[in-house]
């Protein structure tokens, strides 16, 4: 912007509100800059620097100030406004640490409610650095004759537009809160959240506990609730600009990978294990795959990649975790992946490699029933296009769920090492033969022969005689893969123009 502090003729009223700006940035504040530094932390003015897009960012409310007499503080502790990333319109809100350690306040409420209302009416994605220990105590009587739409704003941008959190220290009470309710929750190394901080935790429980003691980030990966694990405030904007890039105008095509390790991809022993990150390496643009949540839900991975240039989502059973049987994690996990793909018209990409869904009185105890149905129920509803390829074993309720014939996927292809069955082969051999079996007295002879019939199931479910059936569209080289799945992407007509929601994305 134009500097003319030392223009001759300048207005007092005009010399005080620069005066006032200038009084906001981080030359104006050094020992609040030095004690951010000292912390390990970006300020927020850095933040923007490293997010926004160069001089693209505009300030809202950059004046206000703390309601309570005697509380000082630039911006009231958070700095926002309209920006772009990546060349893409957002909106940012910071809570700024240096005020008040971050705390949520009366002015400041009302200052992110009108940055909400704002992206809510122009459906612009927002990115949240959520960086402070919720209410700040002076303004709580304030904030309560108040009228603090905040929390039930942000919950009504769910699925309107894409909404990124990022906690590089400490998000506890309402920055925990918005931090549930973001698509995409980014944390830093070290850092920690909940819904309670210290004073409340030992008000409630008579327990002195750190923060980190309360809510670590590992923690919070173990369970789901943090998508990302950031190393610094640096990488965790790198994270953030790269999820918005994907929900967007398509990007120029990227370079295509060599397809024919695909050919050997898949083990011959069908016993051994591989990692479906390579096949997914060797299908994508090169360099173009984004994980999210690799830390939870481990048999299935969840990924955005763009095909020549477009945003794929891509989910994958991780034969490398329980042989890619799905879990309880592993299906919330792909429900809410396909709910935020279908949300915004992403194209979907289903690599089935399952024996099915994970068995056993452990796995009934987490509640599988109910979450294997959450994430069938979330790709029957999808209307954004699907595509399937099964890659190895596709088996029982797994495969039915993983893009099958019923769900009616835009192209459902099978590599040669496909494998078709009702249910695991070699527990079918044990049911459909039980009686033959229980009459060989010999174990070793009794195994035997189970290998043989098992061999003779296998022979009659393999890919080539599936397809016989036309429970593939086809089989094919696993070297032609990406090409067939670029030619159908192009089939495909374009999402229709929307001006309202499609469906919301559930925190969980």
């Amino acid at each position: 912007m134009t500097n003319a502090g030392d223009a001759p003729g300048m207005r007092p009223d005009l010399e005080a509100v620069l005066d006032a700006k200038r009084a906001l940035q981080d030359e104006a504040r050094p020992q609040a800059v030095a004690r951010q530094h000292a912390r390990g932390r970006m300020t927020v003015r850095e933040v923007i620097s490293k997010l926004a897009d160069e001089r693209s960012f505009v300030e809202y409310g950059g004046l206000a100030r703390p309601a309570v007499e005697g509380i000082d503080g630039p911006a009231d502790g958070l700095v926002m406004g309209t920006a772009k990333v990546g060349g893409r319109p957002v909106d940012l809100v910071l809570y700024d640490y240096t005020v008040q350690g971050g705390t949520q306040s009366a002015i400041n409420h009302m200052k992110i409610s009108r940055m909400f209302e704002h992206a809510l009416r122009h459906r612009l994605p927002v990115i949240c650095w959520l960086d402070g220990g919720g209410a700040r105590t002076h303004d709580m009587t304030l904030m309560a004759r108040g009228r603090a739409s905040t929390f039930v704003t942000f919950a009504r941008l769910s699925g309107v537009a894409p909404t990124i959190g990022i906690v590089p220290s400490r998000a506890f009470a309402g920055h925990a809160n918005l931090a549930g309710m973001c698509d995409l929750l980014v944390a830093v190394r070290g850092s920690a959240m909940g819904l309670a901080g210290p004073p409340l935790v030992e008000a409630a429980m008579g327990v002195r506990l750190t923060p980190e003691e309360i809510g670590p980030a590992e923690a919070h990966v173990a369970s789901g609730v943090i998508d990302l694990l950031a190393e610094d405030d640096a990488h965790a904007i790198e994270l953030a600009r790269r999820y918005l890039s994907y929900f967007g105008p398509d990007e120029p095509p990227g370079e295509a990978p060599d397809p024919l390790p695909l050919r050997t991809m898949i083990p011959e022993n069908p016993r051994r294990a591989y990692d479906v990150r390579k096949v997914i390496a060797h299908l994508a643009d090169v360099g173009s795959s984004f994980e999210i949540k690799p830390l939870y839900g481990k048999s299935v991975v969840t990924m955005l990649t763009r095909f020549a240039g477009r945003s794929v989502g891509v989910i994958a059973n991780q034969p490398m975790q329980s042989a890619g049987a799905i879990d309880s994690a592993a299906s919330v996990k792909a429900a809410r992946f396909v709910q935020i793909c279908d949300a915004y018209d992403i194209p979907m990409l289903l690599l089935c490699d399952t024996p099915g869904l994970m068995v056993g009185p452990e796995a009934e105890k987490t509640g599988l029933v109910r979450h294997s149905g959450r994430m069938l129920s979330a790709i029957a509803n999808a209307t954004t296009p699907m595509m399937t390829v099964v890659l190895r074993k596709a088996y029982g309720l797994g495969y039915y769920i993983m893009g099958s014939q019923p769900l009616d996927p835009a192209i459902l292809l099978a590599w040669p090492t496909a494998e078709y069955g009702g249910m695991g082969l070699e527990g079918a051999v044990s049911i459909l033969h039980k009686r033959d079996l229980e009459a060989i007295a010999d174990a070793a002879e009794r195994a035997a022969r189970h290998r043989e019939l098992t061999a003779r199931l296998k022979e009659e479910h393999r890919a080539i005689e599936t397809a016989g059936k036309f429970i593939y569209d086809d089989v094919i080289d696993p070297a032609d893969t990406r090409e067939l799945l670029l030619r159908t992407l192009e089939t495909l007509p374009p999402p229709p123009p929307r001006s309202q929601r499609k469906r919301i994305i559930e925190p969980f």
